[in-house]
């Protein structure tokens, strides 16, 4: 995968990396983090408009909406960045405070839009910053603004960027472009800071970890795992993130014996060795869908010996789950079997069928949905919508 992240410089030790925020693009910094009370005022905000459970607990004593905007898909230019200003204003107003994103995403425009839109929402006074609850993602090389043109581009900018400048070595890196090493997470997190605005990152996700298992096997794994962990309950302690947990693709919903399984038991125990039960691996993000229920019907977990679906095993575990590709990236929004529609006839569209099935799956909190059109939003958040009262 050709990524490459942006400009680094380091302290007067020549340690730490941190992220150059000197851009003119870049957002002001606004410190804070999401909080119970903030997000508590948020929700009591929209109560009189949403359903009794619209608003869930969820990890770091945080309340989130159970619909959450996605910022994966779409080109990197301008025209896109215009179009998630606007639904990302659209779904804030409309009650969403789980925002998602990730480094890598549209070579890091994703997540600056989010700084530029809570910025600007937050300077209106329309919402504040301990209402939101920012997460974004960490493990992929990102790229900057745009793609590099050619291959020998790309690889001199990870000469330039990382290599060179300590933040990663060539051993690191696996498949081309993903890196667990815990100076390259600092850097990323410190990156993410700059680019959202933000002082804190209130979850942050290693992003697809299970990508580096059939390559490293099991054993050398665990210990890069146990390195990245140490490293994010430092950054927990430093005050740069809020909780971490694991965002995956396959790591969750494929069986024990699979080369890319994840034992969500064998990482909080993990996280256990380094920090005790005070530890801050408390969230997991897998795709949850109509076509993708693994995690609601598979018993791809052990936990004490049992075997347990994810969302079990997360219960157990007192791990928040979060859903990712809840409608398949729009494959599910439309001609949908009848069996689904007549087992869900009040609502208007395919779109909000599919969505409803994962946001009321139990032990889902919350379900992301990638939404770069307000008129996405209003269509999605109206699921949660109080229906009228008959007179």
């Amino acid at each position: 995968m050709m990524n490459t992240g942006r400009t680094t410089a380091t302290d007067q030790s020549g340690q730490r990396p941190v992220a150059d925020a000197r851009r003119e693009n870049a957002p002001r910094t606004d410190h804070g983090r999401a909080t119970l009370e903030g997000t508590a005022r948020f929700a009591a905000r929209f109560a009189p408009t949403r359903i009794a459970d619209f608003y869930r607990n969820a990890a770091g004593d945080l309340l989130v909406s159970s619909l959450g905007i996605g910022t994966y898909l779409g080109e990197s230019d301008d025209a896109e960045d215009a179009r998630y200003a606007r639904a990302l204003r659209a779904a804030i107003e409309s009650g969403v405070n789980l925002i998602d994103t990730a480094i890598n995403y549209r070579c890091q425009r994703s997540e600056r839009v989010v700084g530029r839109t809570m910025a600007s929402l937050q300077a209106a006074g329309t919402v504040r910053r301990d209402e939101l609850v920012v997460c974004t993602k960490g493990g992929y090389v990102p790229l900057d603004g745009c793609v590099p043109p050619t291959r020998e581009e790309y690889n001199a900018l990870l000469e330039r960027e990382y290599f060179d400048r300590g933040v990663m070595r060539r051993e690191d890196v696996v498949g081309g472009g993903h890196c667990l090493a815990p100076s390259f997470l600092a850097d990323q997190i410190a990156r993410s800071r700059a680019n959202l605005g933000v002082a804190t990152i209130d979850y942050y996700y290693v992003h697809n970890p299970e990508q580096e298992l059939p390559v490293l096997g099991r054993e050398a794994f665990r210990r890069r795992m146990i390195r990245a962990f140490e490293a994010l309950e430092a950054r927990v302690e430093a005050g740069d993130i809020g909780a971490y947990g694991c965002a995956t693709w396959n790591g969750f919903r494929v069986p024990p014996e699979s080369r890319d399984h994840l034992s969500l038991e064998e990482l909080v125990g993990v996280a256990r060795e380094i920090a005790g039960d005070a530890h801050h691996f408390r969230l997991v993000q897998l795709p949850v869908n109509l076509a993708m229920s693994e995690a609601l019907r598979a018993q791809t977990q052990l936990v004490a010996g049992r075997p347990r679906t994810l969302v079990e095993a997360a219960t157990d575990l007192a791990i928040t789950v979060v859903a990712s590709a809840s409608l398949m990236q729009a494959s599910l929004a439309r001609s949908l079997p009848s069996a689904v529609r007549d087992a869900l006839p009040r609502f208007d569209t395919d779109a909000q069928r599919a969505l409803a099935f994962v946001r009321g799956a139990p032990g889902v909190t919350s379900a992301l949905v990638g939404m770069r059109e307000p008129a996405h939003v209003r269509e999605n958040v109206a699921i949660a919508a109080v229906e009228p009262r008959e007179a």
